[in-house]
């Protein structure tokens, strides 16, 4: 299962000008369509069948590590936040994750999902067993809310955008393909099919309102860069350590199951 990485297309020249909104949503969307993870081939043998139980496990597991910090940094751009109306539509975001009344939740979805697949929960939760690149990656994107301007904390989210394609691909990839696969395990990705277009459309249109100047525009767009790397840099360590050349860090999750 040998994979070629595709290299990344280099950033383009820094704006001289403001873009228009109009503009800034093209170049925007431009950033997807060349960066973001559903290009990456780890994606095309999950989608496709071509991983073993094990893989899959141990992709549902490190993803676990990047679901379980979204409330976080959701939390964390809130915290310094003036703006009531942001906050307002931005609440909804941790509610989604961490469940709220009657509905247990996002991140309880994803953990449906690796029960489903045989994983120990409490394993999962404590994600010792994710690799280091992941929780260097997942805390990377935190820090960045954190310590970034609001604007550049919001574009980092526009990732949305080109959310539900690939999740439409994973769940009739998914259960096509393989047989420890079922309608409740992609009960998670069925969910964000409404709820990823709804945030990615609130967040364009405030930052198409907010980046008016050429600096806060190429901020913009090198936030949206930054966060396809991180989604990037974890599927790299996926495949580096799972498919090819096959080589697990110390105290890593060791599939103990091959087939599928």
């Amino acid at each position: 299962m040998n994979a070629m990485i595709t290299p990344q297309p280099p950033l383009a020249a820094p704006l001289a000008e403001p873009l228009s909104p109009e503009g800034l949503e093209a170049a925007l969307r431009a950033i997807g369509a060349a960066r973001y993870h559903d290009l990456h081939p780890f994606h095309d043998l999950l989608h496709g069948g071509h991983l073993n139980k094990g893989q899959v496990q141990a992709w549902a597991l490190n993803r676990y590590c990047y679901q379980a910090a979204i409330p976080r940094k959701d939390a964390a751009l809130m915290g310094r936040c003036t703006d009531r109306e942001l906050r307002r539509e931005w609440l909804h975001r941790i509610t989604d994750h961490d469940g709220f009344g009657e509905d247990a939740g996002g991140i309880e979805r994803w953990l449906v999902l690796t029960d489903g697949l045989g994983l120990p929960r409490d394993y999962v939760i404590s994600t010792k067993g994710a690799l280091p690149a992941t929780r260097f990656a997942v805390e990377a994107y935190v820090r960045f809310v954190q310590d970034n301007t609001l604007l550049e904390a919001v574009a980092s989210s526009l990732t949305e955008l080109f959310a539900p394609s690939i999740h439409r691909r994973r769940i009739d990839g998914m259960l096509a393909n393989y047989d420890f696969i079922d309608e409740t395990v992609v009960a998670y990705f069925r969910r964000r099919l409404d709820q990823a277009p709804r945030d990615a459309d609130f967040a364009l249109d405030w930052v198409k309102r907010h980046a008016r100047t050429a600096e806060q525009q190429q901020a913009v767009l090198d936030a949206l860069t930054f966060k396809t790397e991180v989604l990037w840099a974890q599927l790299d360590a996926l495949h580096h350590a799972y498919v090819t050349p096959g080589l697990i860090p110390p105290g890593a999750f060791r599939p103990t199951i091959s087939g599928g």
